[in-house]
């Protein structure tokens, strides 16, 4: 079955960097379907958020404001479509949806995500400060905090490589965004992955069980490919190759520098043009305490990435 991707879109140039991205990754690709939504922001309460109106009865109940917002949105819709007609992505491949809120923007694009069964939900992030976006919170910052169980990728400034850099420290998290990677990348001609550990001194340094894999991977496999001494790099390799991706595009490169690893990944992608930062994350239940996980900081701290979060 094609891979489903949720891009979330409000016709603003950051919803733009996102519709260039997809064009970048997967033009002149069949076997992927996108499913632009946007959510109007109603501003009237009570009946217009009942989830058994239509759309058409929820349309009459809010103000000449919101009734103008939609129609932007709609003719943005098709702004949409032809933009990624333009950059190779075919017509058939694409739906559109533009509905008043029922909920917060938030919430109903996580309910359509989740509703859907959508292998990735993209969503391109406004460039307000970051410590303001942490403090007074944001779409993308809620999506974040609350959404778990489907991958996000979140698109930050304008994105120009097809090259991945997949920071791996053993762990289960780190091995799922291998494998969503590999699901989703792996029929892309042009993409390379790099696989990064960083030895940093806030980092972990990971000691890997095979027997914590196996529900996930199986016995068999877990035994051939994470007892050997190169597992932290050569189990990922094994997952993307498994997947179809070839052996030739993929790289790994460690490094000792730094203290951070969060600063060590970014820096990392800043010097080598990557476009595309690949991370698991723990689940919520665990604490991060108050330096938070490396992932929630390489998105406090990125600019002009595209970074996955997977877990």
């Amino acid at each position: 079955m094609p891979k489903k991707i949720l891009i979330a879109v409000d016709g603003s140039p950051y919803s733009t960097n996102s519709l260039r991205y997809l064009g970048q990754l997967f033009h002149d690709l069949p076997d992927i379907d996108f499913h632009l939504l946007s959510v109007v922001p109603a501003t009237s309460t009570g009946s217009a958020a009942k989830d058994w109106l239509t759309e058409e009865e929820r349309l009459n109940t809010v103000n000449p404001a919101t009734r103008k917002l939609m129609a932007a949105q709609k003719e943005y819709m098709q702004q949409a479509l032809d933009t990624l007609k333009r950059i190779g992505i075919a017509e058939e491949q694409v739906h559109t949806s533009v509905t008043i809120s029922q909920r917060s923007v938030a919430g109903d694009i996580l309910h359509e995500a989740r509703k859907g069964k959508y292998d990735a939900l993209l969503i391109g992030r406004r460039g307000i400060g970051k410590l303001e976006e942490m403090i007074m919170g944001s779409v993308s910052a809620t999506i974040l905090e609350k959404c778990h169980d489907v991958p996000l990728w979140i698109i930050e400034g304008q994105v120009k490589s097809c090259k991945f850099l997949v920071p791996v420290d053993g762990t289960s998290h780190s091995l799922k965004a291998i494998d969503h990677l590999a699901y989703i990348i792996a029929d892309n001609p042009s993409a390379e992955i790099t696989l990064f550990y960083s030895k940093a001194l806030l980092g972990s340094h990971p000691v890997i069980e095979p027997e914590d894999f196996y529900d996930v991977w199986g016995k068999e496999w877990c035994e051939e490919h994470l007892r050997r001494e190169d597992s932290l790099f050569h189990a990922p390799k094994q997952i993307l190759i498994d997947a179809g991706f070839p052996a030739e595009r993929i790289f790994w490169l460690e490094t000792f520098m730094g203290f951070d690893p969060s600063r060590q990944i970014l820096r990392q992608a800043m010097i080598d043009d990557f476009g595309t930062i690949v991370m698991g994350r723990r689940g919520e239940e665990v604490s991060k305490g108050i330096f938070r996980g490396v992932s929630d900081r390489v998105l406090l701290m990125a600019e002009e990435v595209a970074v996955w979060i997977v877990g």
